[in-house]
């Protein structure tokens, strides 16, 4: 697998999906990341009957990531936007799963960064949880 340049990913990210304000919440620009990784990494799991039930599932959980804090954010700050970050939380740590019992099939390097900006998205959107609860509360 080639090495992974992320200042490459990003000069292809149209620039409509950089201007949006959601592009600032650190949190998304990384669940977009691993949503572009994830198709490079079951192509070696889709030639096995094993993977291919494991690239089905990480495809699935790691778009979900992204279609919850989209649609979270299309709703605005409150209730809503909280309930599909805690959606987007639930399928981050699904992936997270799917990733480590997918394991065999990637690169042990490819499988340590995935598990590290996995837990990178899980951790912005358990403090942004917390940030919202705290909000709601005032």
């Amino acid at each position: 697998m080639a090495a992974f340049n992320y200042e490459e990913w990003l000069v292809q990210v149209p620039e409509s999906i950089e201007q949006d304000p959601l592009w600032s919440f650190q949190v998304y620009p990384k669940a977009l990341l691993l949503s572009d990784l994830v198709w490079k990494d079951t192509d070696r799991m889709m030639k096995d009957p094993r993977g291919r039930v494991i690239a089905k599932q990480l495809v699935d959980s790691v778009g979900s990531i992204c279609a919850n804090i989209e649609e979270g954010h299309g709703r605005g700050f409150g209730k809503e936007n909280a309930y599909f970050q805690r959606v987007a939380l639930a399928s981050a740590r699904e992936s997270r799963g799917w990733y480590y019992r997918g394991r065999r099939f990637l690169d042990p390097e490819v499988f340590k960064h995935r598990i590290r900006l996995l837990d990178d998205i899980i951790a912005a959107l358990v403090l942004s949880s917390e940030q919202q609860r705290k909000y709601r509360k005032r």
